[in-house]
């Protein structure tokens, strides 16, 4: 198994609950896939460096997780089709 970093960037205008629950589905999805999330580290609003969709600003969160090669293909797949997350980048861990 691989060691993983995920940051994405949820859209600002989720409520906590809301943010939570996403948070929650992708931390599962590498659960589900037999990996292990070590941290989620939440860095919360911040401003965007430039604006997406005419939105300025955005809650960033970092997973750090361990999990086997075919497991990143699927975070970004998910990634891809939710519509509450605005950027988000998969990148493996040098140990």
């Amino acid at each position: 198994m691989n060691k993983y970093e995920a940051l994405y960037i949820i859209k600002p205008d989720l409520e906590a609950e809301a943010n939570k629950a996403v948070i929650d589905k992708f931390a599962a999805i590498v659960t589900d896939n037999g990996g292990v999330v070590e941290k989620i580290d939440e860095w919360g609003k911040k401003k965007l460096a430039y604006p997406i969709n005419y939105i300025e600003e955005g809650y960033y969160v970092l997973m750090n997780f361990e999990a086997a090669p075919s497991v990143p293909a699927e975070l970004v797949r998910v990634f891809g089709i939710t519509e509450d997350i605005m950027r988000n980048l998969v990148i493996l861990r040098e140990e």
